[in-house]
């Protein structure tokens, strides 16, 4: 593999190629360690509760408080990516989330505790979105999706040797502060892994030619009303799945020790099948999606999946693997589908935005059910002497479930009228260049026309349909629009011929755009 010469600028090389994967590796590791650290409180929940006398309603705030500060840092934590530089950023971020888990083992008091979770928070999510921006400098334009993937599933291993520490380190759960220390190297090594970065791009910077990231939008609150009720509906689907997992892997391993009498390492391996499921299914799911299409009915699928999973933990003599590999498969099946849909549905320009808004319900929703479960499980005497207290939780999560998929019906029934954004149509066969704006039911054939200026693009054949045709236009410049339709019988309205485009008789359609796919650094 060869890295082409940029003509631009200083005349600088592209990056070689090792630099660019060593670049990934170690912003990788960085994000390894977060997320150990942010999961490194679930196995060690009864323990705070035994040693430290805990609340259920004290170790959920654990995990709600480090959301809190998100809710605003997803909206200024890109405007410092974009002041200082991305480096720079990354370093700050690892350096602020090294500080809060230093300060969470400094002391057994709950709110000194508290404290470093929130301190923690403030540079976590900041540091997702800082080496998301970083991968998108050195890989835009190569390998950018495989380097997304590689990093998502090197982070998640964290998570995955976190649920595992009481396997691996099981002499560190005789008291509270040994497993908080272990947690504290892996904030070290997050944090030695950001500065391995910044040294390798500040040496890159004299002498090769680095990307620059595209300017990080700004979300505001008033903006969720404008990109209609297919994208309300993936919020809702979003902010009520996001809140029965994560949540319920805050207390999981409590759970299974209290309520199904195992150790705490079988515990930490039930807990850990979730991760290692969308490791491995999250990528495969995407590749099948993007071939078949029909987006919001696997969105369905998997909400109903998610619905008897909770109550199959309580009420079910089942192993327990089968319910928590239900779970795991729906945990894998949503985000590959749910994230990349915001693009089809939400203007190219919009989508910072779409996804900024969307990142800051999920943490209002993760922040109120984290205390809230803890809450519930406390009025309800939750222990290993009444193991029944667990259950009032369960039922919470059931119906969070429940709610996902009827807002994934919602999504479905909104994706197969008139007025669909191309959710369960568009696939890798046929060409994104469709616009959101036509009508569902309008095929789409014929070949793509010249410019005036002789410019001329490929075929593109697109979504297939209900018999009719128009024409695409594309331009040497890359842009492409539709110039007129012929021989149209659209599905849900009278045939329409006209010169701005075919749209089943609606309002004029917008220029035909390509959707993109964008990883957030929300919670996943």
């Amino acid at each position: 593999m060869t890295d082409s010469r940029v003509t631009t600028g200083a005349l600088k090389p592209a990056p070689p190629v090792f630099l660019r994967w060593a670049v990934l590796f170690f912003v990788s590791v960085a994000m390894f360690g977060n997320y150990y650290v942010y999961d490194s409180i679930a196995p060690l929940a009864d323990v705070l509760k035994d040693q430290l006398g805990f609340s259920d309603a004290n170790i959920g705030t654990l995990n709600a408080i480090y959301s809190v500060p998100n809710i605003i840092m997803v909206m200024i934590g890109g405007i410092i990516i974009d002041r200082i530089g991305t480096r720079k950023s990354t370093v700050l971020f690892a350096l602020i989330c090294l500080i809060g888990a230093a300060v969470t083992v400094a002391s057994p008091d709950f709110y000194v505790m508290a404290s470093g979770r929130l301190i923690f928070g403030l540079g976590s999510e900041s540091l997702i979105v800082a080496v998301t921006t970083a991968l998108a400098r050195w890989f835009r334009g190569k390998e950018l999706s495989f380097a997304f993937g590689l990093n998502l599933t090197l982070a998640r291993l964290g998570s995955f040797a976190a649920d595992w520490s009481p396997t691996w380190f099981d002499w560190a759960y005789e008291g509270w502060r040994a497993p908080l220390l272990i947690a504290l190297v892996f904030g070290c090594v997050s944090f030695i892994g950001a500065a391995v970065y910044w040294i390798l791009e500040s040496q890159a910077a004299g002498q090769y030619q680095v990307g620059q990231a595209a300017q990080t939008d700004k979300p505001a609150l008033h903006e969720l009303f404008k990109f209609g009720r297919s994208y309300l509906y993936v919020v809702a689907l979003c902010v009520t799945f996001y809140s029965a997992v994560f949540p319920f892997r805050t207390f999981a391993i409590k759970f299974f020790i209290e309520y199904h009498d195992v150790t705490r390492e079988v515990g930490g391996q039930l807990n850990s099948m979730l991760v290692l499921a969308a490791m491995i299914f999250t990528p495969i799911f995407g590749l099948l999606v993007d071939r078949v299409g029909k987006r919001s009915l696997f969105m369905m699928y998997g909400s109903l999946l998610m619905v008897p999973v909770y109550l199959m933990l309580v009420y079910s003599s089942l192993p327990l693997w089968v319910p928590m590999a239900m779970l795991g498969i729906s945990f894998s099946l949503i985000p590959a589908v749910m994230w990349p849909s915001v693009a089809y549905i939400v203007d190219e320009s919009r989508l910072g935005t779409a996804y900024g808004l969307m990142t800051m319900i999920q943490n209002i929703g993760l922040a109120l059910f984290n205390w809230m479960i803890g809450s519930v499980n406390d009025l309800a005497g939750a222990s290993a002497a009444n193991p029944a207290g667990h259950i009032p939780g369960m039922w919470i999560f059931s119906i969070l479930g429940f709610l996902g998929f009827f807002f994934a019906f919602m999504l479905r029934r909104a994706e197969t009228g008139p007025n669909a954004h191309g959710l369960e149509t568009i696939t890798v066969s046929s060409s994104p260049l469709v616009n959101s704006k036509l009508a569902a039911g309008c095929a789409i054939a014929g070949p793509e026309r010249s410019c005036a200026d002789g410019g001329f693009d490929s075929e593109h054949p697109t979504i297939a349909g209900e018999g009719s045709y128009f024409i695409i236009k594309a331009c040497a410049n890359g842009s492409q629009h539709v110039t007129h339709c012929r021989a149209i019988r659209c599905k849900y309205s009278r045939p329409v011929v006209s010169l701005s485009g075919c749209n089943g008789g609606r309002k004029p359609v917008a220029p035909v755009r390509r959707a993109t796919t964008r990883r957030t650094g929300g919670a996943e």
